[in-house]
């Protein structure tokens, strides 16, 4: 499952959650320290983890 990170407007507070690809588009968190449902998602680089060892 992806791990989007986002920032609440209100206070400013940044966290993490794992959402899954369907979840993601219609999923409107809450920020965990303050309740305000004004939060935006940050755009973070992209990195992929395989079990292969290069």
């Amino acid at each position: 499952m992806p791990t989007y990170e986002y920032r609440c407007e209100k206070c400013g507070q940044k966290f993490e959650r794992s959402e899954g690809l369907s979840e993601h588009g219609s999923a409107r968190p809450r920020c965990p320290k303050c309740g305000s449902e004004r939060v935006a998602q940050v755009l973070t680089p992209f990195y992929a983890r395989t079990s292969r060892k290069s």
